[in-house]
C-alpha cells in the first residue's frame, strides 16, 4: 500500500534536439524538489562535477548551468516520473510505486542520443527494470554506463575519485 501523501513527481527532461549523451538520475531529491530544480542540494557534487568537466565556473547560475550541459551536447532527466519517497534518500523509495517516464518517446523526439550514463546504482537499476525492456522491444539500442552517484549520502569515494570517473561523460561526447 502507498501512502499518497509522500508520492512525489520529477522534472520535466533538460534536453535539445543536439543532445547526444542522457545522464539520468533516479528521482530529486527534497531540496531539489523544493527549488524545482536538478541537483539543488548544496552538497550534491554533479554541478561541480560538471563545471570542473568543463572549465566553468562553479558559482553560474542554474539557467547557465543548464545551458553549459546543453552545448555539450548533453541531456539531464531521471528515470522516475512519479514515486513514493519519504525523505530524499533512494532507499526510502518504495519501488512498488515506481512510474518510469517515457523513454520511448523521449528517444523518438531526442534521435541522436545514444549513451546513457547512469547518476548512481539506483538509476540504473531502476532504468534496466522498468524502461530498458520496452526500450529493447521497441528497437533501441543504446549505450550504458553507471557512474558513482554524486549525492551527499554517497561518501564511499572522494570528490577526486568521482571526478576521475565522471571523465567518461566528457569522453564519449568527444568520439
Amino acid at each position: 500500500m502507498t501512502n499518497k501523501e509522500h508520492t512525489i513527481t520529477g522534472f520535466p527532461p533538460v534536453a535539445t534536439s543536439a543532445a547526444t549523451v542522457l545522464i539520468l538520475g533516479s528521482m530529486p531529491g527534497q531540496a531539489s524538489l523544493d527549488a524545482t530544480q536538478y541537483y539543488a542540494h548544496p552538497r550534491n557534487a554533479f554541478w561541480r562535477i560538471i563545471c570542473r568537466l568543463f572549465n566553468a565556473e562553479l558559482d553560474i547560475d542554474y539557467e547557465a548551468r543548464l545551458a553549459l550541459l546543453q552545448e555539450h551536447r548533453i541531456a539531464l532527466w531521471d528515470v522516475m516520473q512519479h514515486c513514493v519517497r519519504e525523505g530524499s534518500l533512494d532507499a526510502a523509495i518504495e519501488p512498488s510505486s515506481v512510474v518510469a517516464n517515457d523513454f520511448v518517446s523521449f528517444f523518438n523526439d531526442y534521435p541522436s542520443i545514444r549513451f546513457l550514463f547512469f547518476n548512481g546504482a539506483q538509476a540504473e537499476a531502476s532504468f534496466k527494470r522498468h524502461a530498458l525492456p520496452l526500450l529493447i522491444a521497441n528497437g533501441f539500442d543504446l549505450e550504458m554506463q553507471r557512474l558513482p552517484s554524486t549525492s551527499p549520502a554517497h561518501a564511499a569515494i572522494s570528490f577526486e575519485q568521482k571526478l576521475a570517473q565522471w571523465q567518461r561523460v566528457r569522453d564519449v561526447i568527444a568520439r
